[in-house]
């Protein structure tokens, strides 16, 4: 279209406007040249184009960049239309929004663009965060099964023949009394506390009881007939409000190394002196290993005493990892006997070779017996009573079972001591344990376990 044929339309619409010809043609080039002038053409930053941010509040962003999300956030989506630019810069000239661009012309400040999805972020301008691996919990450890409790046997109606017996600390627990009541024991060896004595008695008046007083320091000083008058004369008392004791023991495991003499002298006197009260002692209680064979011949005043006032004589015997280590064993200075120990079994040595010939044979009781590592010259790991030995055992293919395997070594003694028919009874130290130091020793758990084996032997 040339300029000739635009002259009417236009001044027929400046006629109606009623602005003169000349002027309308001198304000026409007027936007174009404003435009122009104002370096529109020359624009280096693209428009900005309104998007929402995470808040839902506007931002502007270049339009040259793609909004397009990240694949590494978490997305959602929302169909946008082509913004629309609410406010005409002042001074601008109002531009119609067309389809097309006329050729040569600038484009619109807001092009008109079809519908496109837009992706919102849910996390913005954060590098992406690592899902943090689940710190694992402390493993709770199973609950061990718990052993079933053994039945106690069923009550001998008359002593049977085992010589088994309890030595008990306290007398602290139900199934002392219980395990005396169905295996009517040999042998009861009290230390300590003493009241319970009495119904033993009544529940099995076969039962011989030992017992003990608590000591001070073992001294020799002086005379030892005056010692023995002073130690019997300070415990008189105590003998008379139990007479559910059989015999009384004088000291524990006393040192008589080189004053055996001295020792069997107080005990002779203890035992005259005990016998004009009423009262029958037990002469000796030496501690395992003691006394050595050459020396035992200074001990016999105190064997003749014990039988001429109707005493007894007893002995402890311990070994340790097992209770028959040393048997067939020597003495220092002595040839070896198979059916003699140099620890359990060590009593043989003075009944066959010093009472038998001599006539002096008197009952025996063993009044401490069992494992206890605390002896000297031992194979085997450390430790004390039987519950320390039981991964030795296990090791040495000896049992896995401590309980089974201790129950079978304290049988092994048990007929041992049968063939000798002297032996009253020996006394398994130890049950009603109170002192911390002779827990590993404790049998009071498994004393079902051990009236078993008892009753089995009827």
């Amino acid at each position: 279209m040339d300029r000739t044929d635009a002259s009417p339309r236009l001044e027929a619409i400046l006629g109606q406007a009623g602005i003169p010809v000349w002027i309308g043609l001198v304000l026409l080039p007027l936007p174009l040249l404003i435009l122009l002038l104002t370096g529109c053409g020359g624009r280096t930053t693209p428009p900005a184009v309104a998007t929402l941010t995470r808040e839902g509040q506007p931002s502007f962003t270049p339009a040259s960049i793609k909004h397009e999300a990240p694949d590494r956030l978490s997305q959602s989506t929302e169909q946008r239309s082509a913004p629309v630019a609410t406010e005409t810069p002042a001074g601008a000239y109002p531009l119609p929004i067309a389809s097309e661009t006329p050729a040569g012309a600038y484009p619109p400040l807001i092009a008109s663009e079809p519908p496109e999805t837009v992706y919102f972020p849910v996390i913005v301008n954060t590098l992406p965060t690592q899902t943090p691996t689940a710190t694992p919990g402390p493993t709770r450890t199973p609950a061990p099964t718990p052993t079933p409790t053994p039945p106690w046997p069923e009550p001998l109606e008359k002593p049977g023949q085992s010589k088994l017996g309890l030595h008990v600390e306290w007398n602290n627990s139900p199934d002392i009394m219980e395990f005396i009541r169905r295996t009517k024991p040999a042998v009861v060896k009290a230390a300590g506390d003493l009241g319970f004595l009495a119904e033993v008695k009544e529940v099995s008046p076969s039962t011989i009881t030992v017992a003990r007083l608590a000591q001070g320091p073992q001294k020799l000083e002086g005379d030892p007939v005056q010692v023995a008058r002073h130690f019997v004369a300070k415990n008189l008392e105590q003998y008379q409000l139990n007479p559910a004791v059989d015999y009384w023991e004088g000291w524990n495991e006393p040192n008589v190394r080189g004053r055996m003499a001295r020792y069997a002298a107080f005990e002779a006197e203890r035992a005259r002196l005990m016998a004009e009260h009423g009262f029958r002692v037990a002469v000796g209680a030496f501690s395992a290993g003691v006394p050595e064979w050459e020396v035992f011949a200074e001990f016999l005043p105190a064997i003749e005493a014990a039988q001429k006032y109707d005493g007894i004589f007893t002995v402890h015997e311990y070994d340790a990892p097992t209770l028959n280590r040393s048997m067939g064993a020597g003495l220092p200075g002595r040839p070896a006997h198979p059916e003699r120990g140099a620890l359990a079994l060590r009593y043989r040595w003075w009944y066959e070779d010093f009472l038998k010939p001599r006539g002096l044979v008197v009952p025996l009781v063993i009044s401490e017996a069992g494992i206890d590592g605390g002896i000297g010259d031992r194979i085997g790991p450390g430790g004390r009573g039987w519950r320390d030995f039981k991964g030795y055992w296990e090791t040495h293919k000896l049992g896995d079972d401590s309980v089974k395997t201790y129950v079978g070594q304290l049988a092994w003694y048990d007929a041992e001591v049968r063939e000798d028919d002297y032996v009253i009874g020996f006394a398994v130290f130890t049950a009603g344990v109170i002192s911390e130091q002779w827990k590993s020793f404790d049998i009071t758990p498994h004393l079902r376990e051990i009236a078993t084996y008892v009753v089995s032997q009827h």
